[in-house]
C-alpha cells in the first residue's frame, strides 16, 4: 500500500491521523514507596493509604500558586526545600505583605509526628494543618471556596483528582490529605550522622567529641563535660515530640504563650513543639521567634542562657545558672556534630521539587 492511501485509511479509521484514540484517565491505587532507611516504621493514617497518585497531587498543590488569593505564594514559599522545607527569613511575609507572628517549622519526618502540628499543637492531623495557611490571611489569604472553584476549573487537575481519589470531586478534605500525603513523603535520614551509624563513614575527631557532648548528661561535680541534649533531641528523630518550655524567658518577659493558647491551661504557657535537629545548619533562624541567627548562639543559650520561670521545663534544671559550663572547644565541637545531621540528599532530591 503506498503511504498517502495509508494515511487517508487512518483518517478513516481514527478520525484523523494515525493517533490512538484518548486513553481514560482512571483510579490509580499503586502504593507510595515510603523510603524510611534506618527509621522504624511510622503509624500512618489507614483511611487514605499512601499512594503515588495522591502524592503527587499533593507535591503539585504544595508547589502552586493558586493556593493563595493572589496566585503568588505557594506552601513552597514558606517552605523551601533547600532550608529542609523552611523560611530563612525570622517571619515569613504573605500576600498581604504582613508578617507572620513565628519562624516557618521545617518539614522534615512528619509521618512520624503524633502530638499535634504548628509550634502550638493546634492541629491535630497534618491534613488539618495543610489547609489553615490557605485561609489565614497573614499567609495566603484565600478562601477554601475560591481554591476549589479554580482547582476544578482545571482539567489538570481534575485528572489528578480522578487518579488520587477515583473522580473529579475537589473537597477541602482531599486538598488536605493529597498535601498530607506529599508531606509524609519529606523522609530526612542520609547525612553524614546517619552513614556514621550505618558504618559508612566515620566522623572527624572534633564532630565524635561533640556527639558525646550531645549523648552525655551533666556532672553536678564539673569532672565530665555533658550537654544534655539527647533528652529533648535523641536519635533518630532527633525531637522528642513534645511542647516544652526551654527557658528562653522567665515569667515577666513572655510574650508568646505559645501552647497555652491552645490548651487555655497556664500550665502549658510558653511551651513550644520541639523541633527536630536534622538539618539545623540549613534552618537559620532559630527558635520559634527567630531569634537566634546562629548555631553558636544556640549552643551559648543552652550553656549559659536559660532563664526560670514557672513552666520551664525540669530537663532544663542544669542548663539553669550557672550552666553548663562549657568552654569553647565543647561549643565548637557540638556545632561540629550538629552540622552532620544536614542530608544534601533531601535538600536537592528531585521528586520534592516543583513538578
Amino acid at each position: 500500500m503506498k503511504p498517502l492511501t495509508i494515511f487517508f485509511a487512518c483518517i478513516v479509521a481514527f478520525g484523523i491521523g494515525c493517533t490512538d484514540p484518548e486513553v481514560p484517565v482512571t483510579f490509580d491505587e499503586t502504593p507510595f514507596p515510603l523510603r524510611t532507611d534506618n527509621l522504624p516504621d511510622p503509624i500512618l493514617p489507614t483511611d487514605y493509604p499512601l499512594t503515588q497518585q495522591r502524592v503527587s497531587l499533593g507535591r503539585t498543590l504544595f508547589h502552586d500558586g493558586l493556593l493563595s488569593r493572589t496566585g503568588t505564594q505557594s506552601c513552597a514559599t514558606c517552605h523551601s526545600q533547600i532550608v529542609s522545607f523552611s523560611d530563612n527569613r525570622r517571619y515569613s511575609t504573605g500576600v498581604r505583605g504582613l508578617q507572620g507572628t513565628r519562624q516557618s517549622m521545617a518539614l522534615v519526618n512528619l509521618a512520624w509526628s503524633r502530638r499535634g502540628f504548628f509550634w502550638d499543637g493546634r492541629s491535630r492531623t497534618l491534613r488539618e494543618q495543610a489547609l489553615h495557611p490557605i485561609v489565614d490571611t497573614l499567609e495566603m489569604d484565600e478562601t477554601l471556596d475560591n481554591v476549589i472553584r479554580k482547582l476544578s476549573a482545571s482539567r489538570l487537575y481534575r485528572d489528578q483528582f480522578i487518579k488520587a481519589f477515583g473522580n473529579d470531586s475537589v473537597t477541602p478534605e482531599r486538598i488536605g490529605i493529597a498535601l498530607e500525603q506529599f508531606m509524609f513523603s519529606l523522609v530526612s535520614a542520609q547525612s553524614k550522622y546517619d552513614r556514621a551509624v550505618a558504618g559508612f563513614t566515620l566522623l572527624s575527631e572534633s564532630e565524635e567529641r561533640g556527639r558525646q557532648l550531645f549523648l552525655r548528661e551533666f556532672d553536678p561535680t564539673y569532672k565530665q563535660k555533658g550537654a544534655e541534649c539527647f533528652h529533648c533531641h535523641a536519635a533518630p528523630f532527633f525531637t522528642n515530640d513534645r511542647f516544652m518550655n526551654n527557658g528562653l524567658d522567665d515569667d515577666a518577659s513572655v510574650v508568646d504563650l505559645g501552647r497555652e493558647l491552645v490548651t487555655k491551661s497556664p500550665s502549658d504557657r510558653a511551651k513550644f513543639k520541639v523541633p527536630t535537629l536534622r538539618n539545623i545548619a540549613r534552618t537559620a533562624p532559630y527558635m520559634h521567634d527567630g531569634r537566634f541567627s546562629t548555631l553558636e548562639e544556640v549552643v551559648e543559650f543552652y550553656n549559659s542562657g536559660v532563664r526560670r520561670s514557672a513552666t520551664v521545663d525540669p530537663l532544663m534544671q542544669f542548663n539553669l545558672a550557672p550552666g553548663l559550663r562549657l568552654d569553647e572547644r565543647d561549643k565548637a565541637d557540638l556545632v561540629a556534630f550538629l552540622k552532620t545531621l544536614t542530608d544534601d540528599q533531601f535538600l536537592t532530591n528531585p521528586r520534592h521539587r516543583m513538578p
